[in-house]
């Protein structure tokens, strides 16, 4: 062995983070995965790659593999976080009267989405899951697991879950001509409108059973 092999620093394994290095300590995981969800919104998945998330949170590439190995777990991590305001969905479903299910439902719907801080990361993840399948994959995975799973065990069977199912897509299928497409009228129409219009259509997939004609709409004051 020459002594410029002998030199030669060992290999680090993937994943493996320099030893001593500066840039991992308390809060690292932290910092990576907050610029991760950044990169994520402004790029979207396909264009967001490991060395641009270390290089935004200002560490070493391979301590993005220690912490999350794949570029996959990374995006699932922010999803993670990313939904942790709807997380909250099933719990507003199943407690309370069914009569009223649906509006409780659609009104949780709209307010975080109407919520500018939790709207713009649902936005981003949704513009991923549109234009790449394996972000797609992992957005179905999430939804799938801590919301749908979690409705359907209080619904009327069978075919609940299908029908869960629908009643998000309801309510997905209007964010999307609101705040992504922005059709007119319904992305300048009060939510309240909104809210009155399909809580009804929830209420029917969420419950099996016809929908009631919608309420009509609050008076204006001193009209």
């Amino acid at each position: 062995m020459t002594p410029e092999n002998a030199a030669d620093p060992p290999k680090r394994g993937r994943g493996r983070p320099r030893r001593g290095a500066a840039e991992d300590g308390p809060g690292t995981r932290d910092r990576i995965l907050a610029q991760a969800r950044s990169e994520f919104a402004a790029r979207g998945f396909e264009k967001t790659s490991i060395r641009g998330i270390a290089k935004a949170a200002g560490v070493d590439p391979a301590l993005v593999h220690h912490y999350f190995g794949t570029k996959e777990r990374v995006f699932e991590a922010a999803l993670e976080i990313t939904f942790a305001p709807a997380m909250a969905l099933p719990d507003i479903v199943v407690d309370g009267p069914v009569e009223d299910a649906g509006e409780r439902m659609t009104r949780f719907f709209f307010g975080v989405w109407e919520n500018r801080l939790s709207r713009e990361p649902l936005l981003a993840v949704i513009r991923s899951a549109v234009s790449n399948e394996t972000a797609a994959a992992i957005f179905r995975s999430i939804v799938t697991r801590n919301l749908l799973r979690r409705i359907t065990p209080s619904l009327p069977q069978p075919d609940a879950e299908m029908r869960a199912e629908l009643a998000v897509a309801q309510l997905v299928g209007t964010a999307m001509l609101r705040y992504i497409i922005r059709l007119e009228p319904v992305a300048s129409a009060p939510p309240e409108e909104l809210i009155r219009r399909l809580s009804p259509i929830v209420q029917y997939h969420l419950m099996d059973g016809p929908p009631s004609p919608p309420s009509p709409a609050p008076s204006p004051p001193g009209g």
